[in-house]
């Protein structure tokens, strides 16, 4: 029978499966951040994006409203708040909607979800239902593409900043705050996961849950770069440029 991989060994698979399936690899991410989007491409991006980021918190408390562990809830729930901001601090989702003011979209419509692509609303409302019916173990597994989430920012800034007009400090600061966020995130989702994925079958299961995780992700970037980037392919009802503008 095969047994447990060792801590060590366990972390190194779950990083093995970023650097093979992580969505920086995806070619709509090397066309955005070498500034090859056209401005149309880039609001059908900040207008689909917005629908993962609005789940975030959704599935974060679907998550603590199956913890019966205190402690584990006190953990969790800055990760709501983060997104959801509170009276005093501003979340993650209306910097997101400032970035999708500064490209030209009316936030209220972007808000709404009316145009996004059909693929992205199953894949994100797939997420959300994964973490909120699978064991808790896989459920923080699938949280786990943040370990590699810093480098992606870090390159969007650079990337972004370097080749488009509208970026500039305000307009990205949604990326700028994860750099601090995630970090603390991952740190302790992924000491949860090696500490509790103690036995093989735990650990296929968590490994299972991140790389279900990374499909999620690149699906969504599937579907916007068969509707946007390759002309002719946009579904039904999606946004199409010149709707949900500023006035």
């Amino acid at each position: 029978m095969r047994q447990a991989e060792t801590r060590d060994a366990f972390e190194a698979r779950l990083r093995a499966i970023g650097a093979e399936r992580y969505h920086d690899k995806h070619p709509f991410h090397a066309l955005l951040h070498l500034g090859g989007c056209t401005q149309d491409q880039v609001r059908a991006w900040v207008l689909n994006r917005y629908c993962y980021q609005e789940a975030i918190p959704r599935k974060d408390a679907a998550f603590i409203s199956r913890v019966e562990d205190p402690a584990l809830r006190r953990a969790w729930r800055s990760r709501i708040e983060d997104h959801d901001g509170s009276a005093e601090h501003e979340g993650g989702i209306a910097r997101w909607l400032r970035l999708a003011e500064a490209v030209g979209l009316d936030p209220d419509y972007v808000a709404s979800k009316r145009g996004a692509l059909p693929a992205t609303r199953f894949a994100v409302e797939a997420y959300v239902r994964f973490v909120r019916e699978m064991p808790l173990l896989d459920a923080v597994a699938s949280s786990l593409t943040e370990l590699f989430a810093p480098k992606i920012h870090k390159d969007r800034i650079a990337g972004l900043l370097a080749h488009y007009d509208f970026a500039n400090e305000a307009s990205l600061a949604y990326f700028q705050r994860r750099l601090s966020e995630a970090p603390r995130d991952v740190a302790f989702g992924l000491a949860f996961v090696l500490d509790h994925a103690d036995t093989l079958e735990k650990q296929d299961a968590a490994a299972a849950a991140l790389t279900f995780k990374t499909d999620v992700l690149w699906a969504q970037l599937d579907a916007l770069h068969s509707a946007y980037v390759e002309p002719g392919r946009v579904p039904p009802g999606a946004w199409q440029p010149g709707e949900g503008m500023l006035a």
